[in-house]
């Protein structure tokens, strides 16, 4: 679906964010694409979509360069940024304007999640609450029936129940020819989500897996002493009665995968964790 190729990018062009930067994205996915701060996640959503041009190597949308900007590949992907700016139009002119751009528009699906989300309508856009405001955005990427959603942070700004209608309809939107790459810090909101994970750091792809693959090789545990756990530990955080522990699945016995815990575990031992994950 998406093909990167050797991408090298910087804001200037003597200090470059991504050197010879190399990812493939599969159709039918929830990505997770996790990074500490500057990173650059939402740098490489707007590069993968066309917002934002690489200094060398390609972004093949489908086997087109994203870079051209053709119609044809802007009416099939949909970016949902982090910050955005909603204008002074009420909800129903704000769709019949924009929806025209995007041939698959789905119009039943949008009333629906109105309707799911609690969404005002009879106030304008740019007179909603933050959250309110989101989650708006969310239906109409989702109404969209891009082949490919982009989200920056999406959970931000959303409630305890609304994160959790917006993990079920993702869910529920995601086929077999339809993919969504979210950026995030929010990884807990995203648990049961995400499949599978992507980690950015300095510059390059340090981890890309997904859940069967992490959940058959690794396990994570609470211990009471990290010393008496036979399994080869890959790392290891102090917390009250204990200690959480990433460690060989030696005995295959699945475990509940804890995003934060892995996240940590392969920034600080990412050598050890890949190749394991390898073999």
């Amino acid at each position: 679906m998406i093909e990167i190729k050797e991408l090298t990018f910087g804001y200037k062009k003597s200090d470059n964010l991504f050197k010879d930067l190399d990812l493939s994205i599969e159709k039918g996915n929830v990505y997770g694409l996790l990074g500490k701060n500057g990173a650059g996640k939402s740098t490489l959503l707007k590069i993968m979509c066309g917002l934002l041009y690489a200094h060398k190597g390609t972004v093949n949308f489908e086997g087109s360069n994203v870079a051209t900007r053709q119609p044809k590949l802007l009416a099939d992907m949909y970016m949902l940024p982090e910050e955005f700016h909603l204008p002074d139009l009420y909800i129903e002119t704000y769709i019949k304007i924009y929806s025209v751009f995007y041939p698959n528009f789905n119009h039943e699906l949008i009333d629906k999640l109105i309707v799911e989300f609690e969404i005002t309508k009879s106030k304008k856009l740019n007179t909603l609450s933050y959250g309110q405001k989101k989650k708006f955005m969310i239906a109409f990427a989702i109404a969209t029936e891009c082949s490919i959603v982009f989200m920056d942070e999406p959970t931000n700004g959303l409630d305890i129940p609304s994160k959790s209608k917006f993990r079920r309809i993702i869910a529920e939107a995601t086929n077999e020819n339809r993919t969504f790459l979210i950026s995030t810090h929010q990884v807990r909101d995203l648990e049961n989500l995400i499949d599978p994970i992507v980690i950015i750091e300095e510059g390059k792809i340090i981890f890309n897996e997904n859940m069967e693959s992490i959940s058959n090789k690794l396990s994570f545990i609470k211990a009471e002493k990290e010393a008496s756990f036979k399994s080869k530990v890959f790392h290891s955080e102090a917390v009250f009665g204990g200690q959480y522990i990433v460690a060989d699945n030696m005995d295959k016995t699945e475990t509940a995968v804890d995003f934060e815990l892995l996240f940590n575990a392969v920034l600080s031992n990412t050598s050890e964790i890949v190749e394991h994950l390898k073999n």
